[in-house]
């Protein structure tokens, strides 16, 4: 059991509240489900009951790491490739889609997307409506309104990355009829203005009774990745701003990298609540308590649950294709012991990715250490329904091939590594916000900024020294530059659902397309940039004929 479960418990106890259905702008009222004897009125009186009482603010966080949310802002990029094997992952071609640029407003996951944001939404305004109707407000409502708001912040800069102009709600007693869009550039001064006044009122100290949950440090974060990004949202940079935000969270001392990049994302990674940590916000999960995080079900082929003792089969889904591994540092030190050889990469980072012939001894954790590649053939896994051996490559030449080989396309990610008993719902928290992405924001900032490049490229070599584990692959002066820090970008935060936001934002600050342009297999230039966002699912415009759709679709 975790040593932060008291924690975590917060996040199953839901008292007082609703989980708000996400349909158009999320303010319908609901009937309200109590689960507790205690009358709402006399429940926001102590830290545990504040803490349940946002819970469900929360909730909608969980569908982060394993969800529509995460296929459309990694699987439309370079990083995420999600193929078609034989009949597995047609599902109506969503994600032959993704890769290609080709989805519509009735995509699946654009509209799971967007009702994942806005429940979200919702589940903050309808809390916020509770605690401030209370007859006799708790003495420190001015703090729970900013825990509220902030996590509010959170989704709507989501759905302003997303979607762009979108409704700005911040009221659950409001008539969904009357609701309109705002324009991206106002709803970012609305959130920017919301983090600037709440911010100071959230909790500055890093342990057990903040795990999980919104401080003053998780606001810097998000509002540093808002000021990184405002080039997209308003038109206008504030490079300045985001070094400000930056700041905040490095001089608190609170933060710093863990010597294993590995332990960010371990089954056991809530044990890490000491100061010093390297995650900032998580959203929790648990095998037994919190569900959801299906990561090792999603990119795991049929088979791996004999080499990672899992209790189940995975899926063989998502993938990473060659021109994305490649850029990983792939050198290693390679030793034998009797019949088996076993393989150490010299960049950790890159032994999240599986890549080769699969075998049947259990896999060791750290994944970046003591990789078998090489043992006698009885220890070979092999893919069962075809009766081939199990191999990864990392070329996927196709979208789609019903092949017995084609099943091993694309190299797998275990960064959240699997836990050993589980067939989906691991235990491993979700690192929303990380201090290595602060330090390399910061760095591209001041590149951008042309502001203390020295600073800068110190920034970025604490990065890549825990990444060695020395001193000797780190960057000169010359090395500092903006592709090569989207390339650095790529390989600390994979699969971190960020690549989307990093390749766009490098596009319109760089006009280089990095987004929009072509890729293999298959993808060809976008017609022009009107992909930079989804379009307003159609069910949603059905229902509000207020809303307006986006250009181009």
């Amino acid at each position: 059991m975790k040593t932060c479960m008291r924690t975590k418990k917060i996040y199953k106890t839901i008292i007082s509240a609703v989980l708000v259905a996400g349909i158009g702008v999320s303010c319908q009222k609901l009937g309200t489900k109590v689960y507790s004897v205690v009358p709402n009125a006399n429940f926001w009186s102590t830290p545990a009951q504040v803490a349940a009482g946002v819970a469900p603010a929360y909730t909608a966080l969980q569908g982060l790491p394993s969800g529509s949310i995460q296929e459309l802002n990694e699987a439309t990029t370079d990083e995420m490739i999600i193929p078609v094997r034989g009949g597995d992952w047609l599902d109506g071609n969503e994600h032959t889609q993704e890769w290609l640029h080709t989805w519509d407003k009735t995509h699946a996951n654009v509209a799971g997307t967007w009702t994942s944001i806005f429940n979200g939404i919702g589940q903050a305004n309808f809390t916020l409506s509770i605690v401030n109707a209370l007859p006799s407000p708790p003495s420190n409502l001015a703090n729970i309104n900013a825990e509220v708001h902030v996590l509010r912040d959170y989704f709507y800069w989501l759905a302003i990355d997303n979607y762009g102009n979108v409704p700005y709600v911040t009221s659950f007693n409001v008539d969904p009829s009357t609701v309109k869009q705002s324009t991206s550039a106002a709803v970012y001064d609305s959130v920017v203005a919301d983090l600037t006044t709440n911010i100071p009122l959230l909790p500055a100290n890093v342990d057990a009774t903040t795990y999980g949950r919104m401080t003053q440090w998780g606001g810097y974060a998000l509002l540093a990745k808002l000021y990184m990004n405002a080039q997209v949202y308003t038109g206008t940079a504030h490079w300045s701003d985001a070094i400000t935000a930056c700041n905040a969270i490095i001089n608190s001392s609170n933060y710093g990298l863990l010597s294993d990049y590995f332990d960010n994302f371990s089954p056991t990674n809530s044990n890490l609540l000491s100061s010093g940590n390297e995650n900032i916000l998580v959203v929790p999960f648990d095998k037994v308590n919190i569900g959801g995080m299906n990561w090792e079900m999603q990119t795991l082929h049929y088979q791996n649950n004999v080499n990672f003792a899992m209790s189940g089969s995975p899926w063989n889904g998502y993938s990473s294709d060659a021109d994305f591994y490649y850029s990983f540092d792939t050198s290693s030190v390679y030793t034998t012991k009797g019949n088996i050889t076993y393989r150490s990469f010299n960049d950790q980072r890159t032994g999240q990715y599986l890549i080769g012939q699969q075998y049947s001894f259990v896999y060791t954790y750290p994944p970046s250490t003591n990789v078998v590649v090489n043992a006698p053939a009885a220890d070979q896994l092999s893919d069962l329904q075809f009766g081939i051996p199990l191999v990864f490559s990392p070329t996927v030449a196709t979208l789609s091939d019903a092949s017995g080989a084609f099943r091993g396309a694309g190299v797998r990610n275990v960064k959240y590594f699997p836990e050993q008993g589980t067939s989906g719902n691991q235990s491993n928290d979700f690192a929303l916000f990380r201090y290595a992405d602060i330090l390399l924001m910061k760095a591209e900032a001041e590149v951008r900024s042309g502001t203390n490049l020295d600073d800068a490229l110190n920034l970025v070599n604490q990065v890549i020294t825990r990444a060695y584990g020395t001193s000797s692959n780190n960057w000169n002066a010359s090395q500092l530059t903006l592709p090569n820090l989207l390339k650095e970008r790529g390989i600390e935060m994979a699969w971190e659902n960020y690549r989307r936001d990093d390749l766009i934002r490098f596009e319109v600050a760089d006009g280089i397309p990095y987004f929009t342009g072509a890729r293999n297999p298959g993808k060809t230039q976008d017609p022009d940039k009107h992909t930079l966002i989804f379009p307003i699912p159609a069910a949603q415009i059905s229902a509000n004929p207020n809303l307006i759709q986006n250009p181009g679709y």
